[in-house]
């Protein structure tokens, strides 16, 4: 199979056995049930407690904590350990973590269930940035495979007294010429890893065009632990037609909820087997925008929470025909009045845009060469990196 196919050429999923595919309402993680199978991929600034919360009250899921790093968390980094904020509403704190050292790791799996409380470990290895795989981490990581199998052995040991699942997210490969992720995902499974979920692209596409969906079809018949697929869901029938042509387990879902967070509410009806919800109007978009920054208010302060709702404005009126003043005095709001002041100001009747459905939300790019060390491409049996590749920057 050509791992170059996109999604559009794989009209029913080549590779993908029919014993293996899965269009079940729930996925099991070791002891943890998630259902629907849908998982909320961190995104840094975006996936707080308030943004988290405000998904699960449109569908139920698995919603994952901000990437935090292993080395800043043993360390007590006073950073780290505030984006360790959970809502008491959240029955599984779930935490993406991210490191280069199998000690630090394990160290910090070991803190986050036996302190905090946490019950689910994703473990990050897709992050495409040049800052990080420059240094070695991130998307470059997977490549030293002896260093990828002793980190998640680590984070698996650690975490098996606590009886929490680990996962591992990861991309293609660096480039199409050096792919990793089949061989990732029999280390992973190897390592006692309860899933391990693929962003089809590689570090090399950044966010540019198509995911490669064949390529989570390969996964699934290579691996027998739960694959779940990531790249390019965009609408809840793009995750059913993910599962359908793959025969992967469930979904991570990431830019496609910006400004659409009501996404996970189309997500559990399609799962479900349920009708398709009517679009929001602009006045229900306004009412989950103001949801969403008393929920930010809530978190952190009503200025703060306020200023950190600026971002999300141009997500959420993507497409509407607002009005260059309203959108220019919502992305300035200091109050929860002043934000209620404007949005009284839009036309609660305005439909939702149609052309933005199934289109890319957030950053995209375009392909480049992938930053590495002097010399990465030729040893694959190094197991040590630099420490400066463990970088606070999530992604993948």
């Amino acid at each position: 199979m050509s791992h170059l196919l996109s999604r559009r050429d794989c009209a029913s999923g080549p590779g993908a056995p029919a014993q293996k595919r899965n269009l079940g309402a729930s996925i099991r993680l070791g002891g943890l049930t998630v259902s629907p199978p849908v998982v909320l991929a961190p995104m840094a600034g975006v996936t707080n407690a308030a943004f988290r919360r405000l998904c699960r009250e449109q569908g139920a899921g698995l919603y994952v904590c901000e990437m935090i790093t292993s080395r800043g968390l043993v360390e007590g980094d006073r950073v780290t350990l505030s984006m360790l904020a959970f809502d008491p509403t959240e029955e599984v704190r779930s935490v993406q973590l991210y490191g280069v050292d199998p000690v630090y790791v394990g160290k910090a799996v070991e803190i986050l269930c036996g302190d905090h409380g946490v019950g689910h470990v994703d473990l990050n290895f897709g992050c495409p940035v040049p800052k990080v795989t420059r240094k070695g981490g991130g998307a470059a990581l997977p490549w030293k495979h002896r260093l990828l199998g002793e980190i998640l052995e680590s984070a698996v040991r650690a975490a098996r007294p606590y009886d929490v699942p680990v996962t591992m997210k990861t991309r293609k490969g660096i480039d199409d010429d050096h792919l990793t992720y089949l061989e990732a995902g029999r280390i992973a499974e190897d390592a006692g890893c309860a899933a391990i979920a693929l962003h089809a692209r590689t570090a090399a596409q950044h966010y540019s065009g198509d995911a490669d969906w064949p390529a989570i079809a390969a996964l699934v018949d290579h691996v027998d632990i739960p694959v779940l697929g990531n790249g390019d869901i965009w609408e809840a029938a793009d995750a059913l037609r993910m599962l359908e042509q793959t025969g992967c387990a469930g979904v991570v879902v990431g830019r496609g909820c910006l400004g659409r967070p009501w996404l996970f509410r189309d997500l559990a009806a399609a799962f479900a087997g349920e009708p398709r919800t009517a679009l929001p109007a602009l006045g229900e978009v306004a009412a989950v925008m103001r949801r969403h920054c008393e929920l930010l208010a809530e978190l952190m302060g009503e200025e703060r929470g306020c200023k950190e709702f600026r971002k999300h404005i141009a997500w959420y009126l993507k497409g509407f025909q607002a009005g260059g003043e309203i959108r220019h005095r919502l992305g300035l709001v200091s109050s929860l009045r002043d934000l209620d002041d404007w949005l009284c100001q839009l036309d609660p009747a305005k439909p939702y845009p149609i052309a933005e459905l199934g289109t890319p939300r957030g950053r995209q790019g375009s392909p480049r060469v992938v930053a590495l060390p002097d010399g990465w491409l030729a040893d694959r049996d190094t197991v040590a990196v630099d420490a400066a590749a463990e970088s606070a920057i999530s992604g993948g």
